[in-house]
């Protein structure tokens, strides 16, 4: 009979599971991996598209499906499918390309297996628009797709990403889940001076990971890890039984945490795995 407290773990991709190379260490790797093996449920709960996502998923070899678009779909890597996908309203998509284009906003929009852009204007919009996999830039005119996850926008006008969410919920006005934070916030956008947000339907962001194991595994919320860095992981927090913060990340994700282990630079995450759960 297991010993274990925990069943499972949520952990998220950038500044938790990646260095800052944008790398998996190989003790984490063999961690997960060790842990998959025993019979626990490692879950990759990510704010990243699911084309962004699939390559992390292979590298690790994970069987469980991935929590993408901040809660909005649920990737399946066995089955190459998604799971469960929730699509904006054609009215909100609307107001949200309205909302860009009135302020002129670099802004994107993302699909299940899609991501379109409108032209950035300069070397700052261009910037804020690396790393993103399989991007299509089209003219704003043509900025529309059918079952759209995610609008993103990127600002240099807003003095805060606070104040570009701000603007968006009293221009949008529609039900819809809002992530928020610099660009610069990204190991891979350190020197931004952009804002981001990410507009995506109505949904409780990564707590729907805690759900999605609850309902397919039976797994309660009590023996649930959740280990991430940034403010999008807040909502996984509160809902897990034990949530870790990383020391490099956010302060409000610090304070939101049970326990702060070191930096994503560091093992500190391939011990967590080794201590809790082999």
């Amino acid at each position: 009979m297991s010993t274990r407290t925990y069943d499972a773990v949520l952990v998220d991709i950038d500044g938790t599971l990646l260095n800052e190379q944008g790398s998996i260490q190989p003790r984490t790797r063999t961690a997960l991996r060790a842990a998959e093996a025993s019979g626990v449920r490692v879950m990759l709960s990510t704010g990243r598209s699911t084309i962004s996502t699939r390559p992390v998923l292979a590298e690790l070899g994970l069987e469980t499906p991935a929590l993408v678009f901040n809660g909005a779909g649920l990737w399946c890597p066995k089955e190459r499918r998604m799971l469960e996908e929730q699509v904006l309203s054609n009215r909100t998509l609307q107001r949200s390309l309205r909302f860009g284009a009135d302020r002129d906003l670099l802004t994107v929009l993302m699909t299940a297996d899609a991501k379109f852009a409108s032209p950035p204007k300069n070397a700052l919009e261009e910037e804020a628009l690396t790393g993103l996999h399989d991007l299509v830039i089209v003219p704003r005119e043509r900025l529309d797709a059918e079952f759209v996850m995610r609008v993103t926008y990127y600002s240099e006008m807003h003095t805060s990403s606070q104040a570009l969410m701000d603007d968006v919920v009293a221009a949008v006005d529609q039900p819809v889940y809002l992530t928020h934070f610099p660009l610069n916030a990204l190991a891979t956008h350190r020197g931004s001076r952009a804002n981001c947000l990410d507009l995506h339907p109505p949904c409780n962001g990564k707590a729907e990971a805690v759900r999605i194991l609850h309902e397919r595994y039976g797994i309660s919320a009590d023996r649930i890890v959740a280990i991430g860095d940034a403010s999008n992981d807040i909502p996984m927090f509160e809902a897990a039984g034990l949530a870790v913060a990383m020391q490099s990340g956010m302060p409000d994700a610090i304070a939101a945490a049970d326990r702060v282990i070191g930096d994503n630079d560091s093992t500190a995450l391939a011990e967590l795995i080794e201590e809790l759960f082999l």
